[in-house]
């Protein structure tokens, strides 16, 4: 379904300033519902969004939605074999990019019109910018509309973070987790640099597609802040779905490749073995300085590698590979060694993370400060350095997750109803999270990592999902559930769940701890049968 609106605002000549109640820049989550609720009490809006193509913000239209979609299209081929074959790959594919692209334009037009069809709000299509604490230029297709506003919410979300890498902007095939979401053809093989769970989610996609996918890690440890057994069982599972890891992997250049790939040089610390010759110093096309990732043996001077915990990584045989040189010009293999060498593929996602979308916004002009990490700074009431000015969403520094958006909202909100105590951001309890592989990883609260390190007394309850009849009968016992509980109040400190569902499971266990009810009432609660939520009687007996 196509957008049913013009992609700018049609400004009158002879009105070129709006006097508005409201501003609201950016059309996320927190944004479009403060947008709503403003406007159903009777007060002027205007919204401002930079691209027609983000009405309704970044979940629905680069972010969760669209992922999901695809995350469950591939599931689907993966299941009935379509992943098997380059031409049912291809169809599989092909099918879920349509769909996802169905979906996200339905979300959007009804975004769009849930929000510009009401009488108190005006959409404009335009980039925002900040002339002085009250006022704003919005630079439309039509020219600019300068809008002057009692409060101002800025909700412009984030961006992904770009690392300084030779080539990395300029190098066809390489791509954000939003290109990569709408391509035409699906890749045959991917290089995915950062193993942070956006990356490992399109991993497990990808892989489940068809692909053949590797993932650079930079360092030793995969999953450094997750406990070292839920780590374990989540790397194991995406090696069974196919994923490669090489770590302590540092990308140093991105080139096109002969063949209209793309050509990474990467540097692997630790690494003692190694030819006379860097990848990087022969030219693209001679046929045998690359890499290639789907497990093809390079034609000269190859070496093996493995990773940090000797699993053999059967897609990094390298070709051109150089250690440091010792004075006396002969390999050092004494740490920290470094091997250079080339990875060839057809697409590159870079998955380094997101940073606060500020670019371009001139907060200076209004008095608006950022935090040292760039992010816009702001108090417990999400109101900004500067009077009458808030920040909600991603921008503001807090996680990235388009419920804390919505929660952002309810902080604002609350101070504009005339609540005799606002909701501040410290009211907030205990925010889950789940990253959607193919088995679903779900945590809320601490983990034993962090129970251990806070000095706090407890004990760990564990169940495996095989031990669950509804995981058995959907067919998907893999996996593992783990619960960290105060040792003398029974109080629920955590969870982290590895298991089929583990995304509606996990706020049965959020609510519980919000309400401080104790562990025994999970181990007790009557549940229906057959479901995974049930386990939770198991897990907290």
């Amino acid at each position: 379904m196509p957008i049913s609106t013009p992609d700018t605002i049609s400004t009158p000549s002879t009105s070129p300033t709006i006097t508005t109640d409201a501003l609201i820049i950016g059309f996320g989550k927190g944004g479009k519902t403060l947008a709503a609720k403003l406007s159903a009490a009777g007060r002027k809006v205007v919204v401002a969004e930079a691209s027609a193509n983000m009405y309704g913000g970044t979940c629905i239209n680069i972010g969760c939605l669209p992922s999901k979609s695809l995350i469950l299209s591939a599931e689907q081929a993966r299941r009935d074999g379509a992943n098997s074959t380059p031409e049912t790959r291809e169809a599989a594919f092909e099918a879920a990019i349509k769909e996802k692209r169905r979906v996200t334009s339905m979300l959007r037009d009804k975004n769009y019109h849930k929000l510009a069809d009401q009488d108190n709000i005006t959409v404009i299509t335009g980039r925002a910018h900040f002339t002085g604490p009250h006022s704003v230029e919005i630079a439309t297709a039509e020219g600019p509309v300068a809008v002057t506003a009692s409060k101002i919410f800025i909700n412009t979300g984030a961006t992904p973070r770009i690392p300084d890498i030779p080539g990395i902007r300029t190098t066809p095939g390489v791509y954000t987790s939003t290109g990569l979401m709408d391509l035409d053809d699906m890749p045959q093989r991917l290089v995915i640099i950062g193993s942070g769970f956006i990356g490992l989610e399109f991993a497990s996609m990808f892989a489940d597609f068809g692909t053949a996918v590797t993932v650079l890690q930079h360092n030793a440890e995969f999953l450094p802040r997750e406990d070292a057994d839920v780590a374990a069982a989540i790397r194991a599972q995406l090696e069974a779905q196919g994923v490669k890891f090489l770590f302590n992997a540092d990308t140093k250049a991105i080139a096109p490749a002969a063949d209209g790939g793309v050509r990474l040089s990467v540097a692997v610390k630790g690494m003692t073995r190694g030819a006379s010759q860097a990848c990087d110093s022969t030219p693209a096309g001679t046929g045998n300085a690359h890499t290639d990732i789907t497990g093809a043996t390079g034609t000269t001077d190859t070496a093996t590698t493995t990773s940090p915990t000797g699993n053999p990584t059967d897609h990094a045989t390298m070709s051109h590979v150089q250690t440091k040189p010792s004075d006396d010009g002969e390999p050092r293999f004494a740490e920290p060694a470094e091997a250079r060498f080339c990875l060839t593929t057809d697409a590159v996602l870079v998955a380094t993370g997101r940073t606060p979308n500020v670019e371009g916004l001139h907060l200076e002009a209004a008095g608006v400060d950022l935090t040292e990490r760039g992010a816009v700074k702001v108090d417990e009431l999400l109101r900004t350095t500067a009077a009458d000015i808030w920040a909600l969403g991603d921008v503001n520094g807090g996680p990235q997750h388009t419920y804390i958006s919505l929660d952002d909202y309810r902080v604002v909100w609350s101070q504009l109803n005339g609540s005799a105590r606002p909701y501040t951001v410290k009211d907030r309890k205990h925010v889950p999270s789940s990253t959607f592989l193919a088995t679903p990883y779900s945590r809320v609260g601490l983990n034993e990592r962090e129970a251990k390190a806070a000095g706090l007394d407890y004990v760990v309850k564990r169940l495996p999902v095989a031990a669950v009849p509804k995981a058995q009968v959907m067919r998907r016992p893999d996996g593992l559930m783990k619960a960290i509980v105060e040792r003398n109040t029974g109080r629920i400190l955590g969870a982290m769940l590895l298991s089929v569902e583990s995304h509606e499971v996990i706020n049965i266990v959020k609510l519980a701890m919000d309400l401080d009810a104790p562990a025994s009432t999970l181990r007790d609660m009557v549940f229906t049968h057959p479901t995974i939520a049930e386990a939770l009687n198991d897990l907290f007996a």
